[in-house]
């Protein structure tokens, strides 16, 4: 089975087409528990997320903040492993057919053997994999197999990227770009930082490919601020602080559908 890049490009097609920026969450695999995590996925798919990142999650994940790093460390503890992320990515696609990509630093991929992961993810409904730590000099064995999968290969891009560095970043990648809204680690912030519009300017001057905003979105009116000039907002630390705020598991579900609700209206200039 062929991977889903062209259901991720269509999906981002139909929000531009609408006038809108795309909603894409992100959740960690195996938070609060495996099905506790594939639980949340489709609740804020409901709530109105049109695509999800699924985090694997990582001992020492260097670009994530304190919000996230506990979550992995529950995920970590109940056992989790690279089948119960293809697991999640699995349930979710078959129960929404909604695009769902893997958020992964690299270390975990490379141990797993490339082949395997691409092979397993296709095989699973994955659209494709955000690789924010693989340098694009080093990322030809990933896109040779991702392509053949008919997986996206999403690299990141950050303030301090270079207009050089931009290019070839954007040329290598596929379905996306992330660009990081700020320096630093992952969080929720106060203001998504004026350097997010220059960052998604030099990058749409390189590319023909949607350019996604992270880190730092929070509320509806950071979501409607960003989808004025970015074609993707993605939310990751809000959704997964709601859950660990929950005071039981029912209540986390309820919290992540309705911030995907607000969201959802923000990207789309109702809230």
């Amino acid at each position: 089975m062929s991977g889903n890049i062209q259901l991720l490009s269509d999906t981002l097609a139909g929000a531009k087409a609408e006038g809108r920026s795309a909603l894409i969450a992100y959740l960690p695999a195996g938070f609060p528990t495996v099905d506790g995590g594939i639980a949340a996925i489709k609740a804020v798919f409901e709530g109105g997320a049109d695509i999800v990142e699924v985090g694997l999650p990582h001992s020492d994940p260097v670009l994530d903040g304190p919000v996230i790093q506990t979550a992995d460390d529950i995920a970590l503890r109940g056992g989790v492993k690279i089948a119960d992320v293809m697991r999640t990515v699995r349930e979710a696609f078959e129960a929404t057919g909604k695009p769902v990509l893997v958020m992964t630093y690299w270390n975990p991929i490379d141990r797993y053997g490339v082949e395997r992961f691409t092979a397993e993810l296709a095989e699973a409904g994955g659209a494709g994999c955000i690789l924010p730590d693989l340098p694009v000099q080093e990322s030809a064995l990933w896109r040779e197999h991702a392509e053949k999968h008919g997986l996206a290969t999403v690299f990141v891009v950050a303030p301090s990227s270079k207009d050089a560095r931009l290019a070839e970043i954007t040329a290598a990648g596929s379905g996306f770009v992330y660009a990081a809204s700020l320096m630093g680690v992952t969080g929720t912030r106060e203001s998504v930082g004026t350097q997010a519009q220059d960052l998604v300017r030099r990058t749409k001057a390189t590319t023909e490919l949607p350019v996604c905003v992270g880190l730092g979105v929070s509320s509806a009116a950071q979501a409607a601020e960003v989808a004025g000039f970015a074609d993707g907002v993605i939310v990751g630390s809000a959704f997964v602080k709601r859950m660990l705020d929950a005071p039981d598991e029912a209540a986390g579900l309820d919290a992540v559908r309705a911030l995907a609700g607000d969201l959802a209206k923000g990207v789309r200039g109702t809230a």
